[in-house]
């Protein structure tokens, strides 16, 4: 007797929602980031994100048609997420034949030599950023300031990140409210945490994702900041300002959100969503606090998809009937 069963590649979405469709909802809960980010920085975000996601869609396109053959996969919306999602990875005012190399890295080395959608073993924006980081570092780390006119090309600032690292920061006064409104700088997608959390909400409230990995990257960074806040700081309400910071400042939340919970290249099982968050968590500040950058998100992300293999093997659901 033939065997009836068919084995696919992730995502694995089992009820009415097409991969379609879930990608079309990260793009809805991306748009308040997207529009707070035009608001601090003006119309020039606009077109980063355009060449990005028309980038990314091209190039899969082309390789779709010329190397792996087989139907076009551009339809299901995952090109124009990692476009999307590069862009909000990238500063303001950035040139944008660099915005035009970090998609061709995003789909045609991260993403679609493995087989596209499904299997491949990185997440393509934040392989893509990486990337970026260590070829184009003055580019990518050369942030537009906000401004009131509109007009961010003409300004540049360090990100509180980068202030932190060289002891610029008053943690027991900083604006907090300012940064989690928008007004500092940094990329695009590290600037609105109120808009990153909204699109949490809407994420949840889709059941696109679910609470575990975020919860544990966040809660991870706050008690390791707290804690290295307790032997840093002698006032309790410092140490609180320190975690808050952290939570706040640079990409944690994008990261956490929309990026570590990426269905390809997270775990399959609840305990090992725990477990990769916790690890995200820990190598981000651990690479903020000791490393060379300032931000360590991405550089957590990328080392811990290349550990989900390994604890999609050892964390696996008890089988059914087994005590």
């Amino acid at each position: 007797m033939a065997n009836k069963f068919i084995v696919a590649s992730a995502p694995h979405v089992h009820g009415d929602l097409s991969t379609r469709r879930l990608m079309a909802d990260v793009i809805i809960a991306l748009l308040p980031a997207l529009a707070v980010s035009v608001y601090v920085f003006g119309w020039g975000v606009l077109t980063v994100t355009a060449t990005s996601i028309a980038c990314c869609v091209l190039f899969e396109y082309l390789v779709q048609r010329f190397l792996v053959g087989g139907k076009t996969t551009i339809t299901n919306l995952s090109a124009i997420v990692t476009g999307l999602l590069l862009a909000m990875n990238m500063p303001a005012n950035i040139p944008l034949w660099i915005v035009a190399v970090g998609a061709f890295v995003a789909i045609c080395v991260a993403k679609m030599p493995f087989g596209g959608l499904g299997k491949n073993l990185f997440n393509p924006a934040i392989a893509a950023r990486v990337f970026l980081l260590i070829a184009y570092p003055s580019q990518m780390t050369t942030f537009a300031a906000p401004s009131v006119e509109g007009f961010a090309d003409a300004y540049s600032g360090a990100t509180m990140l980068a202030a932190a690292k060289a002891c610029l920061v008053d943690f027991g006064s900083y604006d907090a409210m300012g940064m989690f409104a928008g007004i500092q700088s940094g990329s695009l997608g590290e600037v609105a945490a109120f808009a990153l959390l909204l699109g949490f909400a809407y994420l949840l409230l889709r059941r696109v994702i679910t609470w575990h990995i975020p919860v544990a990257v966040l809660g991870t960074i706050a008690l390791f900041a707290a804690v290295y806040g307790a032997f840093a700081f002698d006032t309790p309400h410092v140490v609180l300002n320190y975690s808050l910071f952290h939570l706040i400042g640079g990409g944690a939340l994008l990261g956490a959100i929309f990026m570590a919970t990426d269905y390809v290249t997270s775990p399959m099982t609840t305990r090992g969503m725990v477990i990769y968050g916790v690890g995200i968590g820990l190598l981000t500040m651990i690479i903020r606090l000791w490393g060379a950058y300032p931000e360590g998100m991405s550089f957590a992300i990328l080392i811990m998809n290349s550990v989900v293999p390994l604890i999609n093997k050892y964390v696996k659901p008890r089988r059914f009937g087994k005590k």
